[in-house]
């Protein structure tokens, strides 16, 4: 019969063939096999290495950014405050049904039931990584949501934004108007109104500095609908999860 290596141990599970078993002495003419010594100060070296010591394996913004993505919403924002802590902003994708499959949510607005299924992941994705904190909170962007990419500039076209210019245009960086796309690609548009004209400001990402949505009071979606049935319905439920995410759940690290 065959032997089987046991390669944990280098042993023969048909017989011992290690030097020094019983029954068998040592080659003739050869000492003991010794055990190998550590070099000097190795292992006081190994023993003050923990888990913690170890570098994180990703930063703060690959480490948010991909547990936020990876659950399916859109990351704002990531801010460092004072006394540890880590604000994290996030978003709905427009057009995305949310919830369970028993109960479906195709609401634009962020919940509390959302800002706690990423503060829990959240929470267990930055212990494994070292990322250390005190608090955390994750909240919406509320009705002022800032525009930051380029997706965001094509998501919210067709509604009424603020933007700062880097760079002052007729001697002024603040325009307000409607976010329109413009010809070129990457281009926008924001179309406003100086006395009894409409005039148009041309403009591509680069030269905004900080750009947001004018805040509108319209708990039936950030874009208005017209009225069907059941609107009150869903007027309700609209404002319940904006009351709700004023209050977004902030939770310090025990």
């Amino acid at each position: 019969m065959g032997t089987a290596t046991d390669t944990r141990h280098g042993s023969k599970r048909g017989g011992d063939t290690r030097r020094g078993a019983p029954g068998r002495g040592p080659a003739p003419g050869r000492p003991p096999a010794r055990a190998p010594r550590p070099l000097p100060g190795l292992e006081a070296v190994a023993a003050d290495v923990t888990l913690a010591d170890a570098p994180p394996r990703q930063g703060w913004q690959q480490a948010i950014g991909s547990t936020v993505s990876g659950l399916g919403y859109d990351l704002i924002d990531v801010e460092r405050a004072g006394r540890g802590l880590l604000r994290v902003t996030i978003d709905r994708f427009a057009g995305r049904v949310y919830g369970t499959p028993g109960a479906p949510d195709a609401g634009e607005f962020i919940t509390v039931e959302d800002c706690e299924v990423v503060t829990r992941q959240l929470q267990y994705v930055l212990e494994v990584e070292g990322l250390d904190y005190a608090r955390l909170e994750v909240s919406s962007p509320g009705l002022d949501r800032p525009l930051r990419h380029d997706a965001d500039y094509r998501r919210f076209t067709g509604q009424a934004v603020k933007i700062t210019l880097r760079e002052p245009f007729e001697g002024r960086k603040h325009w307000e108007g409607v976010l329109g796309l413009g010809v070129a690609e990457g281009a926008y548009t924001l179309m406003f109104k100086q006395g009894t004209d409409e005039r148009e400001l041309g403009f591509v990402l680069a030269e905004v500095r900080e750009a947001r949505l004018v805040p509108v009071i319209d708990f039936k979606g950030r874009k208005a609908r017209a009225a069907t049935a059941g609107a009150d319905d869903t007027t309700t439920n609209e404002e319940a999860a904006l009351r709700e995410t004023e209050a977004a759940p902030e939770t310090t690290k025990g």
